[in-house]
């Protein structure tokens, strides 16, 4: 006996469902086992990281702060992937996004209100989308690479902040430290929430996976990125522009980043220094694919790796595990949510051996 795998016809719906579920499942067990090899409470370590947090009233708006950036960066990757569009420099254009947001805030002086949180926010938007219209220029006209292109963009922008922050955009108060001056009180994101730190970002990454269910499942857009991720060559004879799909899913990409961290910076931080590249745009990357690159989904997902990330602080605490531990239970269910893939297309069939036939003998 012995197995072998079947093409599908098409792929598996309730294997786009189960698998990620599998796959969050499978990196807690396989994390009960290695924390008890390295003589750590495995399962305490298990349930302080992926269940405390929700089981803590208190950390839910930790874990809400955490997932707002991560969605809203993943719905725009999510895009992009789904026409085969490859934009892994979210991170560097949630890097500018945030610092053209900290540009208005800084030209804005004491000024505040509506319009300067709305204009901090349009400039983190126009920050990011421009940043991602360089991978896509160069793929488009001198077809780069758009995964180097975008990757390298991102250590470029982590030099920028560096000399932002640590020259020009220098807070003079700061005895000298590398941050800009912290923003005033009425130029941050309200507060949703009195005596939380749940502020109006959040409520924007709530909305978001709806709108872009909507532009992905009832627009022209949305089938023209369906059509050219799954069928480049019917697109073409359907009329769909290929260049015009990688730039409008780089730009979306890039502005969903922008905004992403144009939010970060004006509602959780409030100051950017050089601790502010945070991951959140690489991390996106396993959000989208752990929510199947379904905005719903990508909502869902956002949360999960949230909890992580607020459960690896709180099993700091408690079962003494180093700090990258967060990261390296999200590179599992990546690295799981990439291999059940081979489900979703193919089924597992059983091979049994034929039997053999009895050959007469001579003469029989």
């Amino acid at each position: 006996m012995r197995f072998k795998l079947e093409k599908r016809a098409e792929p598996s719906r309730l294997m786009l469902v189960i698998t990620p579920i599998a796959s969050v499942l499978l990196t807690m067990a396989i994390g009960v086992v290695v924390f008890d090899l390295l003589g750590i409470d495995g399962f305490r370590a298990v349930v302080d990281i992926f269940i405390s947090p929700i089981l803590l009233s208190y950390k839910w708006q930790d874990v809400a702060t955490k997932a707002a950036p991560l969605i809203i960066i993943a719905l725009g990757l999510s895009i992009g992937n789904r026409a085969n569009v490859w934009n892994i420099g979210a991170e560097g254009q949630y890097i500018i996004g945030a610092l053209c947001a900290a540009g208005i805030g800084i030209a804005a002086g004491t000024a505040g209100g509506p319009l300067v949180i709305v204009t901090m926010l349009l400039a983190g938007m126009v920050g990011g989308t421009t940043w991602s219209a360089i991978p896509a220029g160069l793929k488009t006209r001198f077809g780069v690479n758009e995964i180097l292109s975008s990757l390298m963009l991102t250590y470029v922008a982590v030099q920028v902040l560096g000399y932002l922050v640590g020259s020009p955009w220098k807070d003079p108060n700061g005895r000298n430290f590398p941050a800009t001056a912290p923003l005033q009180p009425d130029q941050t994101l309200p507060i949703l929430i009195p005596g939380t730190t749940v502020h109006l970002g959040i409520a924007i990454a709530l909305v978001l996976p709806f709108v872009f269910w909507l532009v992905m499942s009832r627009s022209v857009f949305g089938y023209q990125v369906r059509v050219v991720g799954s069928a480049p060559n019917a697109a073409r004879h359907g009329g769909f522009d290929n260049n015009q799909t990688v730039w409008l899913s780089m730009l979306i990409g890039g502005c969903m980043a922008g905004l992403a961290g144009a939010l970060e910076f004006a509602g959780a931080l409030k100051a950017i220094n050089l601790g502010f590249p945070s991951g959140y745009g690489f991390t996106a990357i396993i959000v989208a694919f752990l929510g199947r690159l379904h905005p719903i989904g990508v909502l869902i997902a956002g949360i999960v790796l949230a909890i992580t990330y607020v459960g690896g602080q709180v099993a700091q605490t408690t079962v003494k595990i180093p700090n990258a531990t967060a990261g390296i239970f999200q590179a599992l269910m990546l690295f799981f949510i990439l291999a059940s893939d081979v489900l979703v297309r193919n089924r597992i069939r059983i091979v049994r051996p034929a039997k053999a036939v009895p050959v007469p003998a001579p003469g029989e």
